[in-house]
């Protein structure tokens, strides 16, 4: 299991939240925040870049974690 902190879980959610929201948009052509706050309004604008923040956050710090993981499970074994 990932071990994040605060932040790391928040982002985690709105990562989540945002795909939803995309996965929406390319099923159904329905923007959830669009129609809660409208269309390209500031607080739309706002979400969408907290929400690409949140990606790039998680991208600095969970894949390099998973990575180290990843390499912790899977070394050689010494013969």
């Amino acid at each position: 299991m990932l071990k994040l902190n605060v932040i790391g879980w928040i982002t985690l959610a709105l990562v989540i939240i945002g795909s939803i929201n995309w996965a929406l948009v390319g099923i159904f052509d329905f923007n959830f925040v669009e129609t809660i706050f409208g269309e390209m309004s500031p607080i739309s604008r706002l979400i969408y870049i907290i929400v690409g923040i949140s990606s790039i956050y998680l991208l600095v710090t969970a894949i390099p974690a998973v990575r180290l993981r990843w390499r912790e499970t899977h070394r050689p074994h010494p013969a």
